[in-house]
Parts: structure tokens; C-alpha cells; sequence
């Protein structure tokens, strides 16, 4: 049963991610496990008071566990009396624990491949028709998330961002005629591939090794770069932009001098910021002003 679906009085019975695990003392000094489980319906806090210390002992924080329990309501809240828990045998699919895009993910391919359409650069085009004809980096993309915990934190979360980004960047180019219209969409399209190599997906959200080590800027970089040197005939001056906005995409501190060499590589900055800005506080609410 979906955490969604539980309630009070309830048995519960199933596999779950395990996102919170603490080991607390009670008001009467003896210890307690307290847990939290998550599907990608929601989450539920989780108490075990008897054998609290072999049961925190069968499983990590961030393990799959197959749970036991009863499921009762304190202090208004619903919460999980635990009678089994312990690390999972299954490997079953991370979608089943991990928020989705509420969006059409073919809906959102087909923005995308629109969008692309409409790089008429030549040596641009044939970059972009080789990740966007790549069935496995397109899989790849649909799958990952933005972020772990902020903006479009969950499965899908990067198309619907590259889509939004792309976008706003077709739209700058209407009311600016003399960006670079192909570098620029190629950028917005490609920004964030490294991110489909950032991350690893199983209870949590988690930083792959690449992506602890050097991070999705400079991993983007060498995924472009690498599809890029593969295509005859690809002219380094127009790698070498296409990477400038790419690496300044978060803003100049990542750049040589700290600054921008080109109007489409600070728009990228400020479009991403945009989506980014708008989406994280639609979802998390607006934060207070610095200054």
C-alpha cells in the first residue's frame, strides 16, 4: 500500500525508502529507533520502542528496508509503529520511492526536439542530433533530476528544466536579435548534461562519485567536448563558446577573470537563474531578501 493510502488503525506491509534514521532516547531514559520512510507518494515517520538497538542494527539510512507495523495517529500526525524492519533484498525500480514530474516526460521530449529544430548552425545541429539520437543519453535525461533537494528535485526534473531554459532562451533571442541564436539555444539545450552524471538513484537522491569529485559543470564540458572531437570537421572556436556557457552557466566565478566573454553566455546565467529561481520558489516558497 502507497504511504498516500495509509491510515489510522491500519496495517502496514511493504517495501520503503529509508530517509531518516536516528537512535533517541524516551523521556524514561530508554531508547528508541526513529525512522523515516518515504515512496514517492510521500513520507511517514517510523518509532520502534522495543529492541530499538537490533533493529537500527539491519539496516542504513538510505537502504531500501521491508517494513512491519501498525499504523497510528499522535499528536495529529500519522506515524508507523514498527514491529520488523530491515534492509531489502528486492532491487525494485527508483521511480517506485522517488517524486516524478507531474509533467508528460513525451510531451516534454517533443518541446524538446522542437526546440532543437531550431539550431540552424550546421556543426551545432549534428552535435545536438548526435546526444538527442542517442537512445541511452535520452533515457538518461528523462530519468534524472536537477537537483537532490531544490529546484526540480525529482525523476525528470532535468528535461523539464533543459525544456524551460531552452525556451526562455528561443524567446531572448526574439527580443534580441543579435544574440547568436544557434550558440545560445545549443547552450540552454546542453547546460546541464553533466547532470545525467551527477547523481545516483536508489531510497535518496545521492552525488555519484563524478559528481561529489568535480561536479556537473566540468562533467558537461567532457561530454561535450567528447561528442564534439567525434564529428568531423567541428570547429574548435565554436566548442570553445559553446563550453564558455556552459562553465558560466552558474554564474562568472567559474570563468578565467571572473567574468563573461559573451552576451549569450551571461543570458544563459540569468535565464537559468530564472527557472531556477521561479521553480524553487514555487515549490519551497519564496526566501527572504539578502541586503
Amino acid at each position: 500500500m502507497a504511504i498516500a493510502e495509509l491510515r489510522d488503525g491500519g496495517e502496514i506491509e511493504g517495501v520503503f525508502a529509508c530517509t531518516r534514521k536516528d537512535r533517541l532516547t524516551a523521556k524514561n531514559g530508554s531508547p528508541y529507533l526513529a525512522v523515516e520512510l518515504r515512496d514517492r507518494t510521500g513520507a511517514i515517520p517510523g518509532r520502534a520502542f522495543r529492541d530499538a538497538d537490533f533493529l537500527a542494527g539491519q539496516f542504513e539510512r538510505g537502504d531500501l528496508v521491508s517494513v512491519r507495523g501498525r499504523v497510528e495517529r499522535f499528536r495529529d500526525q500519522l506515524q508507523v509503529e514498527l514491529q520488523a524492519i530491515r534492509r531489502s533484498e528486492e532491487s525494485p525500480d527508483p521511480a517506485e520511492f522517488l517524486p516524478v514530474a507531474y509533467r508528460d516526460l513525451d510531451e516534454l521530449d517533443g518541446f524538446l526536439e522542437h526546440l532543437a529544430r531550431e539550431v540552424h548552425d550546421p556543426h551545432l545541429r549534428v552535435l545536438l542530433d548526435a546526444f538527442l539520437g542517442d537512445q541511452r543519453f535520452r533515457s538518461e535525461l528523462r530519468r534524472a533530476p536537477c537537483t537532490r533537494a531544490g529546484h526540480h528535485s525529482y525523476l525528470g526534473g532535468l528535461l523539464e528544466h533543459t525544456v524551460a531554459v531552452a525556451t526562455l532562451g528561443l524567446e531572448a533571442c526574439t527580443l534580441h536579435p543579435r544574440l547568436d541564436s544557434d550558440l545560445l539555444l545549443c547552450a540552454a539545450i546542453l547546460h546541464d548534461v553533466g547532470k545525467t552524471r551527477e547523481f545516483t538513484l536508489g531510497a535518496e537522491i545521492a552525488l555519484s562519485e563524478a559528481g561529489a569529485l568535480v561536479g556537473h559543470l566540468v562533467l558537461g564540458q567532457q561530454l561535450v567536448a567528447e561528442r564534439a572531437r567525434r564529428l568531423s570537421g567541428f570547429p574548435e572556436g565554436r566548442l570553445l563558446a559553446l563550453s564558455h556557457c556552459i562553465a558560466g552557466h552558474h554564474g562568472p566565478d567559474a570563468l578565467p577573470g571572473r567574468r563573461f566573454r559573451s552576451a549569450e553566455a551571461l543570458a544563459l546565467y540569468r535565464l537559468n537563474a530564472l527557472d531556477a529561481g521561479v521553480k524553487g520558489a514555487l515549490e519551497h516558497g519564496l526566501q527572504p531578501e539578502r541586503g
